[in-house]
């Protein structure tokens, strides 16, 4: 398919400022993170789900490091939005399930801080699917990433993303146990949020749309910000690794 089968692409229906905008909406702010969610339970049947397996005591911090080109999202073109978007909403969707196994706990701040993500992640991914829907009326419903020797301005050269890349891109690792479930998140979280650092950089060098552009600075200052609160409930926790702050090279939008 070639670049005239994008006749939505950079003139979408809805302005900069009203999408924008959703990541604010009321409604949207109306999500329950609690909602229908009890502990150890996950749902099966969706691309790329399947139940967390809880583990015992091991390297936290190991377990959730990743091979950064797992999230290497290709080159820019005309489909880079469309592969940010849906490389974003699982990485988004995995902070999701990770503080789903946090709340209700206040050791220190730790379930509020999971609660806070859980909202704001859910209203981005809200937003992130509008925009898809207006900028690639084309794009196959199910996530895309850039088949290998892809055209990078053609959903010809997209793939159906596979299991391992959305496992990738969620960055669940080995589930937590009820007594490390603590250490597990918080240290997940960071490195999370540091790949989600990686990403918004990378939008801002390879895309042109000025909404992407401006959501991408928007993750890079909310999460540099909850990455040195994780650094403090960790460090409550005695814990104060220099992989703590390999991300702090990104900070700047």
């Amino acid at each position: 398919m070639s670049r005239s089968a994008f006749p939505a692409l950079r003139r979408c229906g809805l302005s900069a400022l009203a999408l924008t905008a959703l990541l604010a909406a009321p409604a949207l702010a109306a999500v329950d993170p609690h909602a229908g969610h009890r502990h150890g339970e996950h749902r099966q049947g969706e691309q790329g789900d399947g139940p967390v397996q809880a583990r015992g005591e091991q390297d936290h911090d190991h377990d959730h490091q990743h091979d950064h080109a797992s999230h290497d999202l290709g080159p820019a073109g005309a489909t880079y939005d469309l592969r940010f978007i849906d490389a974003m909403v699982q990485h988004h969707t995995g902070a999701l399930r990770m503080g789903e196994f946090v709340f209700g706990i206040g050791e220190p701040g730790v379930g509020a801080l999971a609660s806070t993500i859980w909202r704001e992640q859910a209203q981005e991914i809200r937003a992130m699917g509008l925009w898809r829907k207006a900028w690639y009326p084309q794009a196959p419903v199910h996530p895309v990433s850039l088949a290998p020797g892809g055209d990078p301005d053609s959903l010809d050269g997209l793939t159906r993303m596979s299991r391992s890349e959305i496992e990738a891109m969620r960055m669940l690792g080995d589930g937590p146990t009820r007594d490390n479930r603590v250490v597990w998140f918080l240290e997940g979280m960071l490195h999370h949020h540091g790949m989600a650092l990686q990403m918004a950089h990378d939008a801002l060098a390879k895309s042109t749309n000025p909404t992407l552009r401006r959501f991408a600075r928007g993750v890079i200052v909310a999460q540099r910000g909850e990455i040195i609160a994780l650094r403090r409930m960790l460090a409550v926790e005695g814990l104060r690794k220099p992989a703590y702050h390999q991300y702090d090279a990104l900070f700047a939008p």
